[in-house]
């Protein structure tokens, strides 16, 4: 194994809805090298050719210096992926839809000038969670559900020490599919529908929060679909806490509240957790 400063290093990715993060991390104390950090904003909806230079580009950022001391490549990416052969299977889903069908370990071993065996995928829910429990006392977390509130919605199960993805974002819901309810396209087209106004994103409607009637009515309806949610996730993992991560979750102190009070009127008191590592955790969690 190449080693610096006798430290074995792996390059960590995150890959979500409209950005890509990278950092190289060390692989026996699982913490990221300072200044190594990278974060950048991808048009997941552009073609091809323009996503893998967004990336490529991020990448050789966090490497540049260790070019030569680093092993593999760990990428959390969200699905449908088939993350043994690194072929895109997203379609259908307002995101990457330029690269389906695209083998992007070949693409990324090529113009890394890699091996394509040094590069490896995993799904970002999972990631998510195993960077997550990563920190938390193992005697507390025998079985943890843990939730990715973005672009996209991300679900997660750890259970026996692994952290597996439960496919839950196109479980039927509502009139649709969860991820209807529970994303950042949902708060966007919400708010539409109430105002007539077009937002790019919940950090905006946190802003309009305090003065606006109807973001305050869309947190209350995003509290009552996250709770209803939660519900078919808690009674079929029968979990011993649930941790939220992702974009959404950083505007928790607007809809935490009412989604406890959701919970407890089904009678559920499973802890909920807000994620500490925030995007550290895929990026970390994708080399685990």
């Amino acid at each position: 194994m190449k080693r610096i400063n006798n430290k074995i290093l792996g390059l960590g990715v995150d890959i979500g809805g409209s950005h890509i993060a990278s950092a190289l991390v060390d692989l026996q104390q699982r913490c990221i090298i300072p200044g190594t950090q990278v974060r950048s904003f991808v048009n997941a909806g552009g073609a091809a050719d323009a996503i893998m230079d967004t990336w490529i580009n991020t990448l050789r950022k966090s490497v540049k210096g260790y070019e030569d001391h680093f092993d593999r490549i760990g990428i959390a990416m969200p699905g449908p992926f088939d993350y043994e052969q690194g072929i895109s299977l997203i379609k259908g889903n307002h995101k990457y839809e330029s690269l389906y069908g695209m083998n992007i370990k070949e693409a990324l071993s090529f113009r890394l000038a890699i091996p394509a065996a040094c590069v490896g995928f995993s799904n970002d829910a999972g990631c998510f969670l195993k960077g997550e429990v990563s920190i938390m006392d193992g005697a507390t977390c025998n079985t943890v559900t843990g939730l990715t509130l973005g672009t996209g919605l991300g679900a997660a199960l750890y259970k026996n020490k692994a952290a597996v993805d439960v496919n839950r974002w196109c479980m039927p819901f509502g009139e649709g599919i969860a991820e209807d309810y529970i994303s950042t396209r949902w708060f966007v087209q919400r708010y539409f529908q109430l105002s007539g106004k077009k937002v790019k994103g919940v950090k905006e409607l946190v802003s309009l929060h305090a003065s606006d009637p109807a973001v305050q009515k869309i947190f209350s309806e995003f509290a009552a679909n996250l709770g209803a949610f939660l519900v078919i996730c808690v009674e079929e993992d029968h979990p011993d806490r649930i941790i939220l991560g992702g974009n959404i979750a950083k505007a928790s102190g607007y809809f935490l509240p009412q989604l406890e009070a959701y919970l407890l009127r089904h009678k559920i008191r499973v802890p909920i957790q807000l994620a500490r590592l925030g995007e550290n955790a895929l990026i970390i969690g994708a080399l685990a």
